[in-house]
């Protein structure tokens, strides 16, 4: 007993103590902003200037002591502390997004504090920090020089990485979604012959993308207009993954759950290896047998992961997706289930992400495959009834107003393809566009450029979306953008 005892306190420590790095550079970064807006409304002298900038100097000094130096990396508008990434949430959304906006100003992708630091340089580099940045090129190498007259010298700043990081990291995601409709092809054959699945390589796989979605969310929504018509199926449940993945980490959800709620949208078609191919390709109605056949592929996924189960670590939770994602948030669909209770969380996450890339995804027995802004209207509609409505609008808002992959018609009367969206929500309306035709819809060699940035004589934005095109009519495959961006690294 304890032992026990002993074994859960020093657990119960560390998980204390894992969640100190976050905390510590959050308090840093608040005190940061606090004494840089201060020092633009007081004299140096001020009392409570001088106080804040001890208080600062106090929370930097300690950490020095424990690491010997102290970083934070912005990139792709992500802060780091120390490789640890630094959650948006609620409560640090604005302050964050101060910090970024100021190091993005100055062209900073990087900030150590060495250990040495005494109060009077942390004082000097916040006064010249608050000024407003230069415009040139050389804003960065400027202000190095300024900080090094002023004798800040345990501070160091580096630029951000060139825009050949991005197109490496792009690459790298790119690599991980073909490879994730390759492996789940090999499953999916091995399901066929009844083999063993090496899920251990599954799981792999999962932690990958968890990881590509934190490095790079909206690029991992641009793959997802990536559609193989000819196998529907792998490409439909790996985009499912995708957008299971991103929705999920919305929601919350730890490393762990992330990876269980990938393995079972991965394979929550699983099943369909029982239906016959004429019924999943059938261009017309389906008659009332051939419904029950598609109505039962929930139960012989479901069927195939237990047996899986027997001889691998398949979570009880990619089961219950299996078998719970056509079921309604309200009574019906296929099982029919009587009580909400009964339907899993990671289930109904994945039943949204199901539908969305159904919707997007032309099938042969739909006219017309939905715009993604059309998707999400559509589902809206069906809030409550098909779908949770918390998790519905947690996805609708993810998606933003201008989904990612979504072709828009600018003001300038040229077309461009939403390639990123933006975080702050006052510009949900100006995303980033790599804008590929001119004015007189000749296409050009695509451009990414930044909706939200303003003409600097008249302060007016540049470029505005008008609307939300179909890319079918105007004979655009969108998804090639995405893959060229990635393959320009190459």
């Amino acid at each position: 007993m304890v032992t026990t005892a002993v074994k859960d306190k020093t657990r119960t420590n560390d998980t204390k103590e894992a969640y100190r790095p976050h905390e510590e550079a959050v308090e840093i970064l608040f005190h940061l902003s606090w004494v840089m807006r201060l020092s633009r409304l007081y004299d140096p002298k001020n009392l409570i200037f001088i106080k804040q900038i001890r208080s600062l100097y106090g929370l930097i000094d300690t950490l020095l002591r424990k690491k010997g130096e102290s970083l934070f990396k912005l990139r792709q508008n992500i802060l780091y502390f120390n490789d640890m990434k630094l959650k948006f949430c609620f409560s640090s959304y604005f302050l964050l997004k101060f910090i970024v906006d100021e190091f993005k100003k100055r062209n900073i992708g990087l900030l150590c504090f060495h250990s040495g630091l005494d109060e009077k340089e942390l004082k000097n580099f916040i006064l010249l920090f608050a000024e407003k940045p230069s415009e040139s090129e050389s804003a960065l190498q400027d202000f190095r020089q300024e900080l090094k007259e002023a004798g800040v010298k345990n501070i160091t700043l580096e630029e951000m990485p060139p825009l050949d990081w991005k197109k490496s990291q792009k690459k790298d995601i790119l690599g991980t979604y073909f490879l994730s409709i390759t492996h789940l092809k090999e499953i999916f054959q091995k399901g066929q012959k009844e083999e063993r699945i090496p899920l251990l390589v599954t799981r792999r796989l999962m932690q990958a993308m968890c990881d590509n979605v934190e490095e790079n969310e909206s690029y991992v929504h641009g793959l997802t207009t990536i559609k193989n018509f000819d196998e529907y199926t792998l490409n439909h449940s790996v985009n499912v993954c995708w957008l299971s993945l991103t929705l999920g980490k919305r929601l919350g959800l730890d490393r762990q759950e992330l990876v269980d709620l990938a393995i079972g949208a991965i394979f929550h078609d699983y099943g369909k290896l029982d239906v016959p191919k004429e019924i999943l390709l059938k261009p017309g109605k389906l008659d009332e047998n051939e419904r029950k056949i598609i109505e039962h592929h929930p139960h012989y996924s479901a069927e195939k992961l237990i047996r899986m189960k027997a001889t691998s670590d398949i979570p009880l939770r990619a089961i219950n997706i299996a078998l719970e994602h056509h079921a309604r948030e309200g009574r019906g669909g296929y099982p029919n289930y009587t009580k909400k209770k009964n339907i899993n969380l990671f289930s109904k996450i994945v039943k949204i992400a199901d539908v969305f890339d159904a919707l997007t995804t032309k099938r042969p027995y739909r006219k017309r495959d939905f715009t993604r802004e059309e998707a999400l209207s559509l589902m809206l509609e069906k809030s409550g009834e098909e779908f949770d409505p918390l998790i519905l609008k947690t996805f609708v808002n993810m998606m933003g107003a201008c989904p990612v992959g979504s072709l828009v018609l600018l003001n300038t009367g040229e077309i461009g393809i939403v390639f990123e969206s933006n975080l702050d929500p006052s510009f949900a309306l100006r995303p980033m566009v790599k804008v590929i035709t001119d004015q007189e819809g000749n296409r050009i060699e695509a451009e990414l450029l930044d909706l939200a940035l303003r003409d600097t004589k008249t302060q007016k934005f540049t470029r505005t979306i008008v609307k939300i095109l179909d890319a079918s009519k105007y004979g655009i495959n969108i998804p090639d953008y995405f893959v060229a961006d990635a393959a320009a690294s190459a």
